[in-house]
């Protein structure tokens, strides 16, 4: 049993790395194409920390996965922990949002605000895509801001 439950817990850490290294790699790239790139390095820096947080506290609790958080008053938290396409849907999306933005970046406008407008001048469909990512990463960083308060207090 403790074999079981030792590499359970190395595989759930080594899947939050992987995300974590992604995400950084993504929000890297965008941070160097982009005007003011110091977006995308704070919100590099909320992803690490907040994963850190649910973790790291996780851990301090003796919970055995740091999706426990059945012992929150939050219900976002519950929700986004709860239930794993919500979770999906957020997680994608976020990733996706930032794939779409580095495919958009160009050389002429470097500018955040002019590429989402201009992507809002596309297609029904990329729009569409657009906006459903759009909302899906900020449920993510409310999630995020979330994590680390609740860890706060």
């Amino acid at each position: 049993m403790s074999f079981y439950l030792s590499a359970s817990t190395f595989g759930a850490v080594l899947d939050m790395v992987t995300d974590r290294v992604s995400t950084a790699c993504l929000l890297a790239l965008l941070s160097q194409f982009y005007r003011p790139g110091l977006v995308f390095l704070v919100l590099l820096g909320l992803d690490i920390t907040s994963h850190w947080f649910q973790m790291y506290s996780s851990f301090l609790s003796g919970k055995t996965s740091h999706k426990d958080v059945k012992d929150t008053g939050n219900w976002l938290l519950k929700l986004y922990y709860g239930h794993r396409p919500f979770m999906a849907f957020c997680c994608v999306a976020s990733e996706v949002l930032y794939i779409i933005l580095f495919l958009f970046a160009d050389e002429k406008s470097t500018s955040l605000l002019n590429v989402c407008r201009g992507i809002l001048k596309q297609s029904p469909l990329t729009v569409i895509v657009f906006i459903s990512t759009l909302v899906g990463w900020a449920l993510k960083q409310v999630i995020n801001v979330i994590q680390v308060s609740l860890k706060q207090l």
